[in-house]
């Protein structure tokens, strides 16, 4: 059974990666897709891990040999997903969450409207500025850029078929969780297992 291609998206500061690895941590049977991007590593980022660190000309190449899903420019860097990788682990029976912005998120709702879109939406905007400052991973103008960029990601929450309202980490995990758990549980996800029963229940017919 083909696994389903879970998009996950929110504002910088949202915390989508926070739940994201809490679910992956409760969810062991659920993958990520690494993202590519040109933007350098944070402090504490691991290549292949968090994500492919290339350069521009790389990410290029990758564009003009159609690997992509999606990708976009953000704060003046490129991410980009990779359509081939995503599609192998979906092959091989995973769920997989693509950890995106809401630029990148609404260009794979456009090319694979099966897709499930969760929106990560903050408290309040006072609490996604604080999470902002407190990574100190931005100078003052990125994080100026983000914040008020902020302001147009957030309006497009009506566009998920989701949203998880990110004020305590714990419990939006569950959410998070809880939707992913029940998405497999959809008609269409089951109907193959379902049919196996049905068969059963025909063979011991007298």
């Amino acid at each position: 059974m083909r696994g389903n291609l879970i998009i996950i998206s929110s504002p910088s500061g949202g915390g989508k990666g926070t739940l994201i690895k809490e679910v992956l941590e409760a969810l062991p049977e659920v993958g990520y897709s690494v993202s590519l991007t040109t933007r350098p590593p944070r402090f504490g980022e691991e290549e292949g891990r968090h994500y492919h660190f290339v350069t521009k000309r790389q990410f290029e190449e990758e564009i003009a040999n159609d690997r992509f899903l999606e990708f976009a420019e953000v704060h003046g860097n490129l991410y980009g997903t990779s359509r081939i990788q995503a599609d192998r682990m979906m092959n091989e029976g995973q769920d997989v969450i693509l950890e995106i912005d809401v630029q990148g998120a609404l260009q794979v709702m456009e090319k694979v409207p099966e897709a499930i879109s969760i929106f990560i939406m903050p408290p309040s905007f006072d609490v996604l500025k604080a999470r902002l400052i407190s990574r100190a991973t931005e100078k003052d103008e990125d994080l100026e850029l983000r914040l008020c960029n902020s302001h147009d990601e957030i309006e497009q929450f009506a566009r998920f078929d989701y949203i998880v309202v990110n004020d305590h980490i714990a419990v939006a995990a569950r959410k998070l969780a809880s939707i992913i758990l029940a998405e497999r549980q959809h008609m269409d996800r089951q109907k193959e297992a379902v049919q196996g029963i049905l068969d059963s229940f025909g063979s011991s017919k007298p």
